[in-house]
């Protein structure tokens, strides 16, 4: 019967080992991305942007499509109009 509890018990103790060892790796690891990127900390990576509901949308292109007309405006002032702009 003693040998079953200390059986038991050694289980635990190295159960703990276990869980302990994988704890400092992550925390290894991370120091060690830490020291090869030179940040001072990892950066979470946000998730994926959610698309713009219609009315802001509309206001980008509007926005997008006035500044293509200044830089045309631009380059009609300045004599350098080609022929095609993207």
């Amino acid at each position: 019967m003693i040998e079953m509890v200390w059986g038991f018990l050694v289980f635990l103790v190295r159960a703990v080992n276990v869980a302990l060892d994988i704890a400092i790796f992550i925390a290894d690891t991370k120091y060690l991305a830490r020291l090869a990127t030179g940040a001072d900390k990892l950066v979470k990576v946000p998730p994926a942007p959610q698309p713009l509901p219609g009315a802001a949308q509309r206001a980008l292109t509007e926005a997008e499509e006035r500044e293509r007309l200044g830089r045309q405006a631009n380059l009609a002032a300045s004599g350098t109009v080609q022929a095609s702009l993207p």
